[in-house]
């Protein structure tokens, strides 16, 4: 189905992986194995115990490069493969996810562009989905890899047909939070409920969290920081929030620049701050 020979199409319940892939209403495309739970709770959770909604994951690299500690120390790079592909597995089972999709990139791959194979991929899986919400990595994401299947997807999206597209494009939190978006120009997404299962969706990366991160109590604080600092003159109306940078327009506008569409977000932050500095003067 997919250009790599370790690509694998991984369904929970055991149906067919076209009416699988099909049904999906929420899609993430992700560059790493534990990405997929820390950015796009809000589409897993919608979907949970939702007969009528449906969450697929992507993992877009393979694995190898994938930090070790502990018991994981000597763990070879084809070992670690291995072992991030079955937490993902895992992670999808217990999320009872429609679909968890590895392309199995390296992650040298993804971080330039011009490949044609891992393009026509994402434009494959994109189609055979058709999500009404597609969650991927924000472009002020510090990590190069998170950027790099950004530019990769939006390379994918830009050659589907209109029909093809996803209503709404969001790039996620994951490595740099978003709360110094404006407020008007957040995508606000409520985690509030289920923190069991959020909780179990991040500790199944045993790999990473044995590995020196913490990063159960990590997400789960982000989301409930976000829902106390979201509104400085009002009351919490959500235990926990994510969120997400709206991407829309970029998959829409072809001729937009990515560098040029952040910089609108970073503008106006430096606007907010200074016009806060001079009201108070």
């Amino acid at each position: 189905m997919f250009a790599q020979p370790n690509s694998e199409v991984y369904i929970p319940d055991g149906s067919d992986p076209a009416d699988a892939l099909a049904r999906t209403t929420y899609l993430c495309i992700a560059a790493h194995q534990d990405d997929i739970e820390i950015m796009a709770v809000e589409g897993i959770l919608r979907a949970y115990e939702n007969p009528e909604l449906h969450f697929t994951g992507c993992v877009v690299t393979d694995g190898h490069g994938s930090p070790r500690a502990g018991k994981f120390t000597n763990v070879s790079d084809d070992e670690m493969a291995l072992i991030r592909v079955e937490e993902q597995r895992e992670a999808a089972r217990i999320g009872k996810y429609s679909a968890q999709v590895f392309l199995g990139y390296p992650s040298s791959e993804v971080k330039k562009g011009g490949n044609q194979a891992l393009k026509e991929d994402l434009k494959n899986l994109i189609r055979q989905t058709r999500p009404e919400v597609l969650y991927t990595h924000n472009l002020a994401d510090k990590h190069a890899t998170h950027v790099g299947v950004l530019m990769r997807v939006l390379e994918a999206l830009r050659e589907l047909e209109p029909e093809e597209l996803p209503a709404k494009l969001i790039g996620c939190e994951v490595w740099r939070n978003l709360d110094w978006l404006s407020d008007e120009k957040k995508v606000v997404m409520d985690t509030s409920e289920n923190k069991e299962l959020q909780a179990q969706l991040v500790d199944v990366f045993v790999s990473q969290v044995q590995g020196g991160k913490n990063y159960t109590d990590a997400i789960l604080g982000r989301r409930a920081a976000n829902a106390t600092f979201y509104a400085s003159h009002a009351t919490d109306k959500a235990t926990g929030l994510s969120f997400g940078m709206d991407m829309t327009l970029l998959m829409m506008d072809k001729d937009l620049d990515p560098s040029e569409f952040v910089k609108g977000f970073l503008q106006d932050f430096q606007e907010n701050v200074a016009g806060l500095i001079s009201a108070t003067r």
